[in-house]
Order: C-alpha cells, then structure tokens, then sequence
C-alpha cells in the first residue's frame, strides 16, 4: 500500500543535500511512504540513505537501474557494466539490501525498449527480483507507445509516466522536449490523445500501477504565463486529475522546500470544490476536452442513482480488450445500479462541462455488460 501523495527527488540535493533529511521528516510525519530516486548523483544517494537511517521499512523505494553516474555526470546507460556498477553503487549508498520498485530508467523509443529487451538490461532486471534485490519491476517513460509495448509485453509491474491535462494531449513523440514545445499548442489541440487513453485503460485491465511523474509540467501548469492551456492550475486541480486517471497509484510530486511538499499533502485536507478540475478544463483558451469524459462526476446526481462516472470508466476499459476482462465485469457487477437502468431523461448531459454524450454511453454500457 502506497500513499497517494508519493515525492520526487529533485529537492533532495538542495542546500549541499541537507533538504533529504527535512523532506523524509515531512514525509513520515504526514504518512508519505513513497518516493522515487532517478537521481544518480552518489551526494544526492548517501543523503537519502542517511535520511532512510532507522525508518527503510517506513518507506518503498523507487529507483532507476540504468540511471548512472559517469566521469563526475549523470548518464542514462544500456551498457551492462555500467549499469550493474551503478545498481550496486545504489543500494550501497541508500544502505539497504534491496529496492521496492526496481525502475528501467527513461525509455522513450522503440529501439530503446528493444535494446533493453535483447541487449541483457531487461534480464539483468528480472534475475535482480528472482534474487529479492529488487521487488517489482517498472519502467519510466514520456511516450506512451513505448510505454504500451512494455506494459502489453507482460515484463513490467509499475509504470512511472509523465501524466498531465496538457501532455495528455499530445500524440507519441520519442522527443521528451516536444511535451513543452510551446509550438504544439498553437495548433487546435481538442481531447485526449487516444494512445495515451488506451495506455492508461491498459494499465488498468493489466493490474500495472502508474506512478506519475511531471503533474505539474515542471511548474508551468501552476503560472498562467507558462502553462500551455492559457491558464494557471492549482496544486490540488494538477494532484486530482492525475489521481482520477484509471490504474495511477501515486503522484510523485516535485518538492524544493518543507512547504511545497506539505502544499502537495494538504491536498489529502482539500475540499471537492478546491480538487475540482472540471471548470478550469472547460474555460481553456487554448485546448479543448470537449466531448470526452473526465470523470470528474459533475453528472451527478442521477435520479436513479446511477455511479455515471463508474460506469463509463468500466466501459472505457472493456473497450481496450478484445475479451471482457474478468476484473472490469466484476468491478461493474458490484456497483449498486447499472446502465441498464438510465430513463434516458438527460439531466446528466445538461450539467456535463464537456457535453460528453452520457445517454449514449449508457446504452452502449447496457449492451456491453448485459444490463
């Protein structure tokens, strides 16, 4: 069991690495046990390991395996000596026999995941969580067909992945840079990339939990200036929508300071009104989600109590499967009442932000699972 609000590492070499020590105090005290490591820096790894000193079983580790430290520099390496050095060089430093969450470090093209798969990196991984060194096996990647050939492959557990309203748009690209090239945005962006859809109902349908990286854009989604959409989010619209995302796990938010992570964490105290990400999605001047559902539940209520949300989340991901998968028909099962019980009086469309067409997807919701 994770906590929702996980931490990055990016503070943890601030103030000559003296910060590690204060973000793991914020972090126990408010009950944050997960955390990610990509950093390879040894300065940056012995303070996180000093931080860890007495509590390692208070927290899961998320660290890279080929995220290496070379010539006085970070490299990310497919050379199989490097990366058994750095592995090892790792669990020195962090003091620990092993890693929860063993990461394939940064894969965003096909040839790449090709070269981890034939070139020893991926059995390399798999022979360090046969021997308990690492526990589950992940990969971190920004595009989501990499990312959707390693999840199908069956080879990997946990997906770290860049996942925002603005880079959800995008279509797959092996440029990481091209996420926030300004210049995508100025051509009409409406909905979410369909790939980047059927990666994350994969996930879903396939048990692999998403870890989420960059739900802030590196900041700019929070600065009206800099955001892509033409419009400043706030910390608990970012933190909410990647949290509603199907198969997300955890958000890996990005802290410099004890009150940017504590300003992450209050998000566990937030109101619905203050997570609600709906209304500022649907006043973006500059890209559009219109017609798709967010499952942001402002449908509800419905007079026949239909979870409308639920159900068209279930639908979403009985359609990425050529069978119905055994988890999504019980999952809908359960739910208290079904699509076959919509009258079709529309009151949900008229307060739908996105004027997704609902009534529609409750007949084909019927249809699909039978009631």
């Amino acid at each position: 069991m994770v906590s929702e609000i996980g931490m990055g590492c990016e503070g943890f070499g601030e103030n000559d690495c003296a910060m590690a020590q204060q973000l793991f105090d914020t972090a126990q005290k408010y009950g944050v046990n997960y955390f990610d490591l990509y950093a390879s820096d040894p300065a940056v790894r012995k303070a996180v390991g000093d931080a860890l000193k007495g509590r390692r079983e208070k927290f899961v580790i998320q660290s890279h395996i080929g995220s290496v430290w070379i010539n006085g520099q970070y490299k990310r390496s497919r050379v199989f000596s490097e990366v058994q050095e750095g592995f090892e060089e790792m669990l020195r430093l962090l003091q620990t026999d092993f890693i929860d969450v063993g990461m394939i470090h940064y894969c965003d093209s096909m040839a790449d995941w090709k070269e981890i798969c034939d070139g020893g990196v991926l059995s390399y991984a798999k022979e360090l969580k046969k021997q308990g060194r690492i526990r589950f096996l992940g990969l971190s990647s920004h595009n989501p067909q990499v990312a959707l050939e390693a999840v199908q492959s069956g080879q990997i557990e946990v997906l770290m992945f860049s996942v925002n309203p603005c880079y959800d748009l995008q279509p797959a690209n092996e440029d990481v840079n091209e996420l926030w090239n300004g210049e995508k945005y100025k051509k009409p962006l409406v909905n979410m990339d369909p790939l980047r859809q059927k990666l994350y109902e994969t996930c879903q349908a396939c048990g692999v939990g998403v870890t989420v990286m960059k739900a802030f854009g590196g900041g700019d989604l929070l600065d009206a200036q800099l955001s892509p959409a033409g419009k400043a989010l706030t910390v608990y619209q970012c933190l909410h929508y990647a949290l509603t995302r199907p198969a997300v796990a955890t958000v890996l938010a990005g802290a410099h300071s004890v009150s940017q992570l504590e300003a992450s964490i209050s998000y566990e105290q937030a109101s619905g009104e203050e997570k609600d990400y709906a209304p500022a999605f649907a006043a973006f001047p500059k890209i559009s989600w219109e017609g798709h559902c967010m499952y942001c539940g402002h449908c509800a209520p419905c007079p026949q109590k239909i979870d409308v949300a639920s159900v068209t989340k279930f639908l979403h991901l009985a359609a990425t499967q050529e069978t119905m998968p055994e988890t999504v028909r019980e999952h809908y099962a359960v739910l208290a009442h079904h699509a076959g019980e919509c009258i079709q009086c529309g009151a949900c469309e008229t307060r739908c932000p996105f004027h997704v067409p609902i009534m529609e997807n409750m007949k084909r919701a019927a249809a699909v699972f039978g009631k």
